[in-house]
């Protein structure tokens, strides 16, 4: 690759391409999807671009770039739904470490140097695994943190089962004698039920109010972007569901809940198994059960036998952008000593 590539922004001719792309890049994920992005844009605001790289008519790099505007100027960072909206890069085959490593830095620079010259006030990135070379990013003074999540493979499930904590074993068994069936694509008002559930219980936010979430699972799954898996009892109600993203061999698990009432009857580690081995028929490598932040939800989410893979989430801002945020803590502090005074 020429040490003077740039990299561009595709026109809407050039999205086929930069979807077979992010399907076979090691780093891609439905999230970097037109066809995803441009659903997310319809329900919940904001923009999509693609601007990517290549070396000849090859592609070689690129970030599906997701914009909103506030008053102070546009920003790109993940949100609710985004949960990774970083680099995708191709899988390099040279066989040598110091020239792969090359190359990736001269797609990581043509790539960073072109969101530079944007004026964006804000952007972060949080990258897949197995990208792990925040070196660019440092060099052009941007912060470089982790982020963690757990991806369960799905290519040995009979070795994935035996990786699965037993008590997650126990609970599946229970809930097979249950009679808790798998439903694909269901019912999704008891879904949002269960997602608003969650929200009420846990404080956990709303991804979406019910119409726009509705629409949301409705577009993709006429494009064949998600499925929507439940485990229902004998009598017909759904005692657990979660939303699945597609697009990718490598699957992500976007939201999920449990009805109070069946989660000591193993309805939730039920789901997961079964969805697993649907997935797994379905010819898909792995599942991203999205995010492993230190709370009682990612412990469960640990008993299910992945890896813990960690995701560089990489951010510069201007200083509006720093100014803002100057402003909201010294809003907050203002506030709690009010509330002190009181």
């Amino acid at each position: 690759m020429s040490d003077r590539s740039s990299a561009q922004w595709l026109d809407e001719d050039g999205h086929d391409d930069w979807s077979r792309f992010v399907a076979a890049s090691p780093t891609g994920s439905a999230y970097s999807l037109p066809a995803y992005l441009r659903v997310l844009c319809e329900v919940a605001g904001g923009r999509f671009r693609v601007l990517a790289l290549r070396k000849g008519e090859e592609l070689v790099g690129g970030i599906a770039v997701y914009e909103t505007t506030t008053p102070l100027g546009p920003r790109v960072q993940p949100r609710l739904l985004l949960f990774y909206n970083g680099l995708v890069l191709r899988e390099e085959t040279s066989g040598y470490p110091g020239e792969r490593a090359s190359r990736e830095i001269k797609i990581v620079t043509a790539l960073v140097e072109a969101l530079e010259r944007q004026g964006y006030r804000r952007v972060e990135l949080r990258t897949r695994a197995p990208f792990a070379d925040g070196r660019v990013f440092q060099a052009r003074r941007w912060s470089v943190e982790p982020s963690y999540s757990y991806v369960v493979p799905l290519t040995e499930l009979e070795s994935q089962w035996e990786r699965t904590a037993q008590n997650l074993r126990r609970l599946v068994r229970r809930g097979e004698r249950e009679g808790f069936t798998l439903d694909v694509d269901g019912d999704f008002d008891a879904f949002y039920a269960l997602h608003a559930g969650t929200h009420e219980q846990k404080g956990a936010p709303i991804y979406l109010p019910e119409p726009a979430f509705r629409r949301y699972y409705e577009e993709l799954r006429s494009a064949g972007l998600c499925r929507l898996y439940q485990a229902s009892t004998p009598d017909g109600r759904v005692a657990a569901a979660q939303l699945v993203l597609l697009g990718h061999p490598v699957t992500h698990t976007v939201s999920a809940g449990t009805h109070p009432s069946f989660a000591a009857a193993g309805a939730t580690a039920f789901l997961r198994w079964r969805a697993f081995e649907h997935l797994a028929g379905e010819g898909f490598t792995g599942n991203d059960l999205t995010d492993a932040s230190l709370n009682p939800v990612t412990q469960f989410k640990s008993q299910l036998g992945g890896s813990l893979e960690t995701a560089l989430v990489t951010s510069i801002a201007d200083r509006r952008d720093r100014f803002e945020g100057f402003v909201r803590s010294a809003g907050r502090r203002l506030r709690n000593r009010a509330r002190r005074a009181a």
